[in-house]
């Protein structure tokens, strides 16, 4: 993959951003949610974080960020420098008109801050996908992306985004699989891989997206953003009972009993041999332990891929386990005290 040693990444030399789900704490409110996620972004903000992302989920118990683009507001209102998106935006659940003024609404509030993120995903159940109206739009996923594209531009089509025409808004394409990223190289935008919970398509998808990749007009050369799972502690047996409400998560994924965020316990008292190894499944790219640790998987993570960006994706029960963790992976990167900041 790499011509020489040279291209080789190292932790303090890419960006590092954030993934926020806007968790629900169980015994917690939205309105408690809301509160921890600026806080969150308020720390990584004066810790050198580059862009702080929040994605769009529906009819989920445990996540508040159904309302994506109000969330992303919020955020934005109490920071200042921090670049601030969507990890992502469900299109194929939008008109795309909606989706160019709601963001070039932002844009406008905030200049120069605002990513538009765009999955293809529902982001929820079947029947909720239906009370989105998603069965009304024909409309293929490329097509959606060619018209939300066509609202920012200058032209003189009877129909227009305001605010949002002529705005210089980046756009990035997300991807769990090879799909979004052929699209993303043919359409020649950053991509996003969501490698915190489909670990097993990662390089695919990687190699996928740079041999497709086209330069045309956003970017010039390929740029590659990987979410990860990131759980660090000042031990690596703290970090471990902490991750357990992260492995809880997966392990309601795997019954398909989704719920709020549950405080750290004994997985072995939850789970079975196959819920087991199938939550291990998802949790292959899941980094966990003290800092020394955290710092070799991430630096062996980096290698693998050649990432031009790591999203960093914390989920623990207590908020202050959960800002030390961003912090500990700061310092790491060298960002704290950085008087350069992205």
């Amino acid at each position: 993959m790499f011509r020489n040693r040279s291209d080789l990444k190292r932790l303090n030399s890419v960006p590092i951003s954030v993934l926020d789900l806007v968790p629900i704490y169980q015994g917690g409110t939205s309105a408690d949610s809301f509160r921890n996620s600026l806080d969150l972004a308020q720390h990584v903000e004066q810790w050198g974080y580059n862009r702080y992302w929040v994605a769009e989920h529906h009819n989920l118990p445990g996540i508040a960020s159904s309302a994506t683009s109000i969330i992303i507001s919020h955020i934005a209102a109490g920071t200042s420098t921090l670049r601030v998106g969507s990890g992502g935006i469900m299109l194929p659940n939008h008109s795309p008109l909606i989706i160019a003024e709601q963001f070039g609404t932002l844009a406008t509030l905030y200049p120069n801050r605002i990513d538009l993120g765009l999955g293809r995903a529902p982001g929820t159940d079947p029947e909720t996908a239906r009370a989105l109206r998603r069965n009304l739009n024909h409309a293929s996923f490329p097509q959606q992306i060619q018209e939300l594209q066509s609202y920012f531009m200058l032209t003189d089509s009877q129909v227009k985004a305001i605010p949002g025409t002529g705005l210089e808004i980046p756009l990035w394409l997300l991807g769990s699989s090879d799909y979004s990223a052929v699209l993303a190289g043919n359409l020649g935008l950053p991509f996003a891989f969501a490698s915190h919970f489909s670990p097993e398509n990662t390089m695919p998808a990687i190699q996928a997206y740079r041999e497709a990749f086209k330069p045309i007009r956003q970017i010039e050369r390929p740029y590659v953003m990987l979410g990860v799972n990131v759980v660090a502690a000042d031990t690596d047996e703290e970090a471990r009972w902490l991750a357990s409400t992260l492995e809880q998560q997966f392990l309601e994924l795997v019954r398909g009993t989704p719920g709020q965020m549950k405080p750290p316990a004994n997985m072995d008292d939850l789970w079975n041999e196959y819920e087991k190894q199938a939550v291990k499944r998802f949790s292959n790219a899941t980094i966990v332990g003290n800092p020394d640790s955290v710092r070799m998987q991430l630096e062996l993570f980096l290698e693998q891929t050649h990432a031009d960006e790591l999203i960093i994706h914390t989920n623990v029960f207590n908020h202050q386990s959960r800002l030390k963790s961003y912090e500990i992976v700061a310092r790491l990167a060298r960002r704290i005290g950085a008087a350069d900041r992205r």
